[in-house]
């Protein structure tokens, strides 16, 4: 049996399943290509869609519609025409499919910093450190299958497991647009019923060699001795494919090195109307966002806003500026800009977010002043409050519109925030 065919396997027990200590997910978006390319073509959704082009070229991504006729992706163009001749063919679009990418992994970034990109649309995250703020990892599941699919408008199916392996396997039976939670002691027998081409790392080789052997299913493997499948198989895939065989993973999920993107968002404890108050919610989240970039030597080139409302309905809105910058004033402002190009008029708001994307390294990149912008700037007193921030703790020094009446009345003098910083 084909790894591309097996099925969800059955479970013993009768409750729902228990995914305590099920950290790990694995998610990845629905035929991811195919998804996208249809964002601007509605007409064709539930119809066969082959993504590719030229009969010389190879097939991307194809609609599950016509991928019940044959087509997979890397396939020859020409046989997948053949197979699925009522198929219609979009050329491929790499910008978009790197635009929405993008906007996947800003979703990824809000729930943990823990995030290992497989692919543009496939990551593991680890959520241990989540469950406290957003609740049990099935929850997350879902809150990132709900957040892609109203912010990007295609789907995504995710395994919650205990491992990276199990999780990986179960969002693969979880497809398409579903969830699937392997709970810790059912591990073993999930895993075991799977037949051998569901291994991570079974190719087509090894799974003809597999069968040559007789073991069909994965609980076959498991109960081979390891000489045999290391005579069979090698000296390292022998006994990893062994180890697997048992549910056996003991790889973290390893959080990419370099930030592509880094923001601050906040959900209102109740929606707000009042367009003053999302101001001063974007101040405030301009300025952690800029902190955050410049403690980590950066300079953003692209501000992008979150706006989710009452209805969980979100959007993003984006401006890409000509300079890099880590300027609290800049990015607010541009942040505010974009907030009222919207012309929300009182709409109530239930999360508002700020971005700074497209990160260059501030060491060596250029950095353009402006014409009326005095020697010592926006630039130094941003720095003077890092300073500040560092001795007196973080919040320490804030723009005087983030200061309310209670905070001054309750403030000692001497404090550095008795001389708040303005202009903002």
């Amino acid at each position: 049996m084909s790894r591309r065919q097996f099925t969800l396997p059955s479970r013993s027990a009768d409750r729902p399943p228990d995914d305590t200590g099920c950290t790990v997910l694995h998610v990845d978006m629905d035929a991811f290509y195919a998804s996208a390319s249809l964002l601007s073509r509605p007409e064709l959704v539930g119809t066969p869609v082959i993504i590719g082009g030229g009969n010389r070229g190879v097939v991307l991504s194809a609609t599950y519609e016509a991928r019940r006729f044959g087509v997979a992706s890397a396939m020859p163009m020409s046989r997948a025409r053949r197979l699925c001749p009522q198929a219609t063919v979009i050329a491929p679009d790499h910008a978009l499919y790197s635009q929405i990418s993008a906007g996947v992994m800003a979703t990824f970034d809000t729930i943990t910093p823990k995030v290992e990109p497989l692919s543009l649309d496939e990551a593991f995250l680890d959520v241990a450190g989540s469950v406290r703020r957003l609740g049990n990892p099935a929850r997350i599941g879902q809150l990132i299958r709900d957040t892609i699919h109203d912010e990007q408008g295609i789907t995504c199916s995710v395994g919650v497991a205990p491992t990276k392996f199990v999780a990986k396997l179960a969002s693969g039976l979880a497809k398409p647009d579903g969830l699937v939670v392997v709970p810790r002691d059912e591990v073993v027998s999930f895993v075991q019923q799977l037949p051998v081409g569901a291994l991570w790392g079974v190719g087509d080789k090894t799974e003809e060699t597999l069968l040559r052997l007789g073991l069909r299913t994965v609980a076959d493997i498991a109960h081979t001795p390891l000489d045999t499948l290391r005579r069979a198989l090698g000296e390292s895939a022998g006994p990893h494919l062994h180890d697997l065989s048992w549910g056996r993973d003991p790889r973290g999920v390893e959080p990419v090195r370099r930030e592509r993107s880094i923001g601050s968002d906040e959900t209102f404890e109740f929606d707000i109307d009042d367009p003053v108050q999302i101001h001063r919610h974007l101040l405030k989240l301009s300025d952690r966002t800029a902190a955050r970039v410049r403690a980590a030597g950066m300079l953003g080139r692209t501000v992008t806003i979150r706006v989710r409302f009452a209805d969980f309905t979100t959007i993003t809105r984006s401006k890409t500026l000509r300079d890099p910058t880590d300027v609290s004033r800049e990015i607010y402002e541009t942040a505010r800009t974009l907030y009222d190009a919207l012309g929300l008029q009182r709409a109530r708001i239930r999360l508002v977010g700020v971005r700074m994307e497209g990160l260059v390294d501030t060491e060596g990149a250029p950095i353009q002043g402006l014409l009326d912008e005095p020697d010592h700037g926006w630039r130094e007193a941003d720095r003077a409050v890092d300073r500040a921030s560092a001795r007196f703790g973080a919040g320490s020094v804030r723009p005087a519109a983030l200061i309310s009446d209670k905070d001054r009345r309750q403030r000692p003098p001497g404090r550095p925030d008795d001389t708040p910083r303005q202009g903002r």
